[in-house]
């Protein structure tokens, strides 16, 4: 069983910085991060493919934040910058063969303050 574990998260001020971190149980071939706020569907933050490196953002994750991976460890880690209210959600990191939509961390709560 494909186990996902978080670190990270909590609250910070607008403007401010957090680090998500996420450590996998097993070597995937794309983790990622979303988010979620209540009422709304879950949405991809960012997403990176542990063979190439590459990675997606959203729109709103641009120029802010940043999901960098270690192969040997399979862990993935999002940095977030310049946070803004908006960002307040829970932050789920995933994983999966060729799309991180299969397997599911516990989901960690960002809350930024104005």
């Amino acid at each position: 069983q494909v186990q996902l574990v978080e670190s990270g998260g909590g609250l910070v001020q607008a403007g401010g910085s957090l680090r998500l971190s996420c450590a996998a149980s097993v070597s995937l071939g794309a983790m990622g991060w979303y988010r979620q706020t209540p009422g709304k569907e879950r949405e991809l933050v960012a997403a990176i493919i542990s063979s190439s490196g590459r990675t997606k953002y959203s729109d709103s994750a641009k120029g802010r934040f940043t999901i960098s991976g270690d192969n040997a460890k399979n862990t993935v880690t999002l940095q977030m910058n310049s946070l803004k209210p908006e960002d307040t959600a829970v932050y789920y990191c995933s994983a999966g063969v060729l799309i991180p939509n299969e397997f599911w961390g516990q989901g960690t709560q960002v809350t930024v303050s104005s």
